[in-house]
């Protein structure tokens, strides 16, 4: 009965989803039920990879990373893996054939954060391709579902929504990032010199990514339309809280969107989608 353990590996993406994300798990939620599962999958496999980096203090991040990534190419050439979050990522990725390339370029972002780097234009560029656009695009390669000409034309509006939330964690975590983990991922940009006009300008990044990001969210299918839209929002929030917050202020506190804020975006978004169509 393998179709049980196939539940529970997918179950356990889901599980995994909901106890790290609530914005995420919510923009899921609104996608048509059919990809659900597939998204909770790609999202259980990027966390895991994550953890490794930014929380598992005290152990071999290097080998444990090294360990995750020879299990991935070993799950996804047997087609079967005994981690649940693998089992169900191998099988979105068989399912949907979705680009190896794009994996092999999120591990290598990983591997970054396991060594102190001086990010010029080129690094940081290069990490957020890595970290945060190929995930868009393996997700997209899911709500296209095999469409080649529609995932050709709405691929550069995902890379661009996946860079700007990638850009707004980085605002969100600036505290952590630098002060725990000793990362600063702007280029060129010595954080003891960080101000408003530094802040302004990776603002402004955020804000031209973003306008270019909704025109490609119209352009998705009916069954992931409402559910990207929603992340979008979430986002949208969390950014504006931090543009009106003070450099001193993003590097003491974290910023959060309380959940019955959240709850109130989500209403407020289905009715202005449903009104307006996207």
């Amino acid at each position: 009965m393998k179709k049980l353990f196939d539940e529970l590996a997918y179950e356990v993406s889901k599980k995994t989803t909901e106890k790290y994300s609530t914005s995420f798990s919510l923009g899921i939620l609104a996608l048509k039920p059919a990809i659900r599962k597939s998204i909770y999958a790609i999202y259980g496999y990027v966390r895991l990879a994550d953890e490794i980096v930014d929380s598992f203090h005290g152990y071999d991040k290097e080998k444990l990373l090294n360990r995750l990534t020879i299990e991935t190419e070993t799950a996804l050439q047997e087609g079967i893996s005994l981690n649940p979050i693998l089992q169900s990522f191998q099988e979105t990725v068989n399912n949907y054939d979705i680009d190896r390339k794009l994996i092999d370029q999120f591990l290598h972002s990983m591997s970054m954060d396991l060594h102190k780097v001086d990010y010029n234009s080129e690094l940081y560029n290069e990490y957020i391709y890595g970290s945060a656009e190929v995930v868009g695009l393996m997700c997209l390669q899911v709500f296209t579902e095999g469409n080649r000409k529609q995932f050709d034309e709405l691929k550069p509006y995902a890379m661009k929504l996946g860079s700007a939330f990638q850009k707004i964690n980085f605002l969100r975590d600036l505290k952590e990032d630098y002060q725990t983990l000793g990362r600063s991922y702007f280029p060129n940009v010595d954080m003891e010199l960080f101000d408003r006009d530094i802040k302004y300008q990776i603002e402004k990044e955020i804000e031209e990514e973003f306008a270019e990001a909704l025109i490609g969210i119209k352009k998705l299918p009916n069954s992931s339309k409402f559910g990207v839209y929603l992340a979008y929002k979430y986002y949208l929030v969390l950014f504006s809280k931090i543009k009106k917050k003070s450099p001193v202020e993003i590097l003491s506190n974290r910023t959060r969107v309380p959940n019955a804020q959240k709850a109130y975006v989500a209403f407020k978004s289905y009715l202005r989608y449903k009104v307006a169509v996207l």
